[in-house]
């Protein structure tokens, strides 16, 4: 019996690395639109959030235009920037041939976030996928969550654990009851730090092991 009913994932940085893809895109979008010239690092802090929202800071006037804009450049590099995180494949799939229910929350647009998981070799692995579009509220409120969990038909609570690469999936699996565990090849370890995960996953092997064994501790 594993120690854990169900899993609900991040996507980017978490299942899939599309860092350089998510970077590219906005330094494109700021450039071209805005003509403003944005250090990785400065947008690595908004990693997580919902892209309108991003927008928003940098200009709340016309942030639906950047919105658009951002997701026009991004569809037509993304097969070419996005890339497998290594062993990643082998533990999702490990997770689901033991019975184990999977589930993606993200705060990208749900065609964009499958389409990830299909250049990646993953969609087959998840049956469910909640994207921005699917819930008024965004991370870290728990509507996502909850929307995965419920079609997923598991109950929210200590035998669900939310995986992620952001303080925001940290604080959304919390409010929706779940357990957390952060990823270690995320960008910013601090901030998730910051964020007290009840676990930590240094490499994929250590989530089949937690998910099937509770062996992996924060």
């Amino acid at each position: 019996m594993s120690h854990f009913d169900a899993v609900l994932f991040d996507l980017d940085g978490t299942l899939i690395d599309t860092n350089r893809l998510i970077v590219t895109s906005f330094q494109h979008v700021f450039r071209t639109r805005l003509g403003l010239e944005v250090a990785p690092e400065e947008i690595y802090r908004f990693f997580g959030e919902p892209l309108r929202t991003t927008m928003t800071r940098f200009a709340p006037d016309r942030a639906d235009e950047l919105t658009e804009a951002y997701r026009e450049y991004n569809l037509s590099v993304h097969d070419r920037l996005v890339r497998r995180f290594p062993g990643v494949n082998d533990a999702v799939a490990a997770l689901r041939q033991a019975g184990v229910r999977l589930g993606v929350v993200t705060s990208k647009y749900t065609p964009l976030a499958r389409r990830g998981l299909s250049v990646c070799g993953l969609e087959a692995h998840f049956p469910v996928v909640v994207g921005e579009d699917q819930t008024e509220r965004h991370k870290p409120e728990p509507d996502p969550a909850l929307l995965a969990l419920e079609l997923l038909g598991v109950q929210p609570g200590p035998r669900v654990l939310m995986v992620g690469d952001s303080p925001l999936d940290l604080r959304c699996g919390r409010a929706a009851g779940c357990r957390t565990a952060a990823v270690g090849w995320a960008l910013d370890r601090a901030a998730l730090a910051a964020g007290e995960p009840d676990f930590w996953l240094e490499r994929p092997s250590d989530l089949v092991a937690l998910v099937l064994s509770g062996a992996v501790s924060a």
